[in-house]
């Protein structure tokens, strides 16, 4: 496409260019391939993205109200005070990472124009991730709830922190959506832009008509630059994110508090990961020192010290006195904001010199020191302990006052969630010393306690089939020692004084076993005196299907017992999610519960659904020379699209792993080389997900295509130790076939239960629904899901009219419970 440099075109009235204020051929081609690239009708190429802001504000009329978040880009804060100001145009700020505050004030500003005492709410103004602090708020939540209560309101989005390639608003049912093109867009740092995109035709024509009015239109070089920047959008971002990815677990492993969406102890990992394809390479940290943080961004060789983001390379800046200097201090300390906060922005370079240069850094500011150093001449480092500011105030702010939205101490109303897991690799071999690989799924157990009137606790599992309910005072209490921690073993003397009250169901059924699990913990963390309880779970996983519903569901029901019996206390703020100490406690009693369900779990699958993401687990065995059991977090990867399908046969466990032992005992060097294999599976996917220092990552497509080679041959080794099925292999046989070309495995015992196969990031919903229905008529039952997700959840800050959905809970469809989950409120996650 040529440069049109023309300030004029000769033709007659009515050609399609006559002056390039009103249009230019060179903007048309841009405008064109942007409409693509956000999936919409209209879009404009403007000179800033500040430009695009200053006409999407045009829309909106003196003494109107504009509602944004708290939370913004120093420029945009800028400007809505100049409106306040000059045109008369209030603007609120709110945190718009709480749903509740948000919808409470949405509510109050409707009540208030209609009783005459300030002007309408005609613009809600958000971003997500937000700017520096990378808070998340819940778009398409926020457009039902701008619906409810203001709904002339324009919605707009500023996308720039992720860019359309990561995410889309306008397809959560935005109005508008804006970008600095100056970003990820262009990549090069050489061309200063702003796009706005709409799909309402109204909006468009008005937008346009202020672009021509005010002459802030694109020029036509810049247009030319920005169309050859999105060219290479997608290589950038991916190879920016990768960085990003190992950046931010770098700084989360030597204790700073870093904010990064795509790191699982984000609290609002969850919701950006239902939103967004990824998590953008912009983050922030907090040293607790602001001359401490001064000294880091000064010792900086390789990263740039400077403003902006989303160029190849790598910058660095405190935004408090860069980007943020011209927001007041005290509003800064008001809306949360460290003032020794660092943003740092990840380009394309070699991640290897990247965190180099970091350490580097660190170290010549004191912020961190060398601990120890390996076999290999590695050294290990860490953080050197300082005052927090954020904690003092913080901590001073939760001494002061309690906030409304704050939680309870010993709340008497709960909900929780916990995910299922996988076994990606090593099933079998796992019980001989081999490493197993597990995740967390998507899908996940539900629990709700409530208070009753009467003196008894009730467990209702509808999933099922289970209702019991017993009187309190006639539990066995004085066999009980009271206990601060959970004790390692079973006591069979309360185990045979709890079998009777379980008797309403048959010895050995799921729900027999089921109600005594709860009451084993019940009496060990509530009291004789304490009032009546009903405890409900629900399940969106398959139940014993091998996806890890029984740990789940001891996760769930600990959790419960612990923060309602004053155990453990509810996360006041939900943006620090689950503190560590608190899921560590939970995980113990889990495991307590897994014992009475199962004898003798290896512990695998209630440590990932109190912790998520994913482990590697290696059972102390003669064989392997380990003194105790290893389990190891794995961190720092991107989830991955699993398709489960639950074949609906039945098998034994028990029965399946004696068969694999038997084989071992009779034919030792066969087992022995196809565990050996295995075990080569297990530590390749593991170096995939989580690669060790000073080796190269491999760039996100490379990694599905290893991990689904790796998953066909550990199939293949199972199948040899005569764990597999032909219910299985009809399911790997669809999958693998054309147009899909998918790799699937058995997941758990194998003999029947379930399969998971490794669907690819492209993967069209066409594609997947004409699968789902393949599988369908061979009357397996499907489940699409992403491993690697968070661990347990406490709903710490419920949406106000929770309790009037609070009844849906126990009869809704076992898919629409994270649904329901979601739009319950705001949630702490592990």
């Amino acid at each position: 496409m040529p440069v049109y440099l023309t300030a004029t075109f000769k033709g007659l009235p009515g050609a399609e260019f006559d002056y390039s204020r009103s249009g230019n051929p060179t903007r048309t081609v841009l405008q064109n391939h942007l409409s693509q690239l956000q999936g919409c009708k209209h879009t404009y190429a403007l000179a800033t993205g500040m430009a695009s802001l200053d006409v999407i504000t045009r829309l909106v009329r003196s003494k109107e109200r504009i509602v944004a978040g708290n939370d913004l880009y120093g420029g945009t804060n800028r400007l809505l005070g100049i409106l306040r100001t000059t045109y008369d145009i209030q603007a609120d700020h709110i945190d718009t990472t709480n749903a509740t505050v948000f919808e409470r004030h949405l509510q109050a500003c409707a009540e208030d124009h209609a009783e005459g005492r300030a002007g309408p709410v005609t613009m809600v103004l958000l971003e997500s991730p937000t700017n520096p602090l990378i808070q998340i708020c819940d778009i398409a939540l926020y457009v039902r709830i701008v619906r409810k209560y203001v709904p002339e309101a324009l919605i707009v989005v500023d996308n720039t922190m992720l860019s359309p390639y990561l995410m889309r608003p306008l397809e959560m049912g935005v109005d508008i959506v804006y970008d600095s093109g100056t970003k990820y867009l262009s990549g090069h740092h050489d061309v200063m832009a702003g796009v706005i995109a709409t799909n309402r035709d109204d909006l468009a024509e008005r937008i346009y008509f202020l672009i021509n009015s005010v002459g802030n239109a694109l020029s036509p070089m810049d247009c030319f630059l920005l169309l050859r920047g999105v060219k290479t959008l997608a290589l950038r971002m991916d190879r920016m994110q990768t960085n990003a990815m190992q950046v931010a677990h770098f700084l989360h492993q030597l204790g700073f508090h870093v904010n990064y969406p795509g790191l699982r102890s984000h609290p609002g990992y969850a919701i950006h990961r239902r939103l967004a394809r990824g998590p953008g390479s912009v983050m922030s940290f907090e040293t607790g020192d602001k001359e401490l943080s001064a000294r880091i961004v000064a010792a900086v060789k390789l990263w740039g010290v400077s403003v902006s983001f989303g160029c190849i390379n790598s910058l660095i800046s405190m935004p408090c006195l860069m980007s943020h200097a011209s927001i007041d201090p005290k509003v800064r300390a008001e809306r949360g904001m460290p003032e020794n906060l660092i943003r740092v922005c990840v380009g394309i370079e070699d991640v290897h010199d990247l965190l180099a240069d970091l350490t580097q850094a660190l170290v010549t500011a004191g912020a961190i020191r060398a601990r120890s150093q390996r076999e290999d001449g590695t050294v290990e480092y860490e953080r050197v302990p300082v005052q927090d500011e954020m904690e003092v105030l913080r901590a001073q702010l939760r001494a002061s006052s309690l906030t409304q939205t704050s939680a309870p101490a010993v709340p008497t109303s709960l909900v929780v969630s916990a995910p299922g897991k996988v076994i990606l690799f090593g099933e079998h071999a796992v019980v001989h010393g081999v490493t197993a690989i597990a995740a967390a799924t998507a899908l996940r157990c539900y629990g709700r306690v409530t208070p009753r009137a009467d003196q008894q606790v009730k467990l209702e599992m509808p999933d099922i089939g289970l209702s019991i309910a017993w009187a309190i005072d006639a539990l066995p209490w004085g066999t009980v020692t009271s206990a601060a921690e959970a004790p390692r073993e079973l006591d069979p003397a309360l185990i045979a004084r709890l079998v009777p009250l379980t008797q309403q169901y048959p010895e050995g059924d799921r729900r027999q076993i089921a109600s005594l699990a709860f009451l084993y913990l019940y009496v060990h963390l509530a009291s004789a005196s304490c009032t009546g309880q009903t405890f409900e779970l629900r399940s969106s996983l398959p139940i014993s299907a091998g996806l890890g519903s029984s740990a789940a569901v001891s996760t769930c029901l600990a959790s419960m017992m612990l923060y309602t019996h004053a155990r453990l206390t509810l996360p006041a703020d939900a943006t620090a999610g689950v503190p560590g100490t608190d899921i560590t406690t939970v995980n113990r009693w889990a495991f307590l519960s897994e014992k009475v369900i199962h004898g003798q779990p290896s512990g695998v699958d209630n440590t990932v659904a109190t912790h998520g993401g994913a482990i590697a687990f290696t059972r102390a065995v003669p064989g392997n020379a380990l003194e105790h059991d290893q389990l190891t977090p794995i961190n720092g990867f991107d989830a991955l699209r699993l398709l489960i399908t639950d074949t609906c046969v039945s098998r034994n466990t028990k029965s399946l792993v004696a068969g694999v032992s038997a084989q071992k005992d009779n034919d030792p060097e066969r087992v022995q080389a196809a565990f050996d294999t295995i075990q080569l599976i297990a530590d390749e996917a593991q170096a995939l997900l989580e690669p060790k220092p000073g080796t190269e990552q491999a760039s996100r497509t490379a990694l599905l295509a290893r991990f689904g080679r790796l998953i066909d041959l550990n199939h293949l080794q199972l199948v040899q130790l005569g764990v597999g099925h032909t219910a299985l292999e009809r399911v790997r046989t669809t999958c693998r076939g054309a147009p899909y070309h998918l790799h699937t495995k058995l997941t758990g015992a194998g003999g029947g239960g379930c399969a998971i196969t490794l669907v690819r990031d492209d993967m069209s919903s066409a594609q997947m629904d004409a699968l789902l229905q393949s599988l369908a008529t061979h009357g397996f039952t499907t489940y699409e899901t992403e491993v690697g997700g968070p661990g347990l959840g406490v709903l710490a800050q419920p949406a106000p009219d929770g309790t009037a959905q609070a009844h849906q809970f126990i009869e809704m469809p076992a898919p629409q419970l994270a649904a329901w989950a979601s739009a319950s409120g705001t949630w702490a996650f592990a």
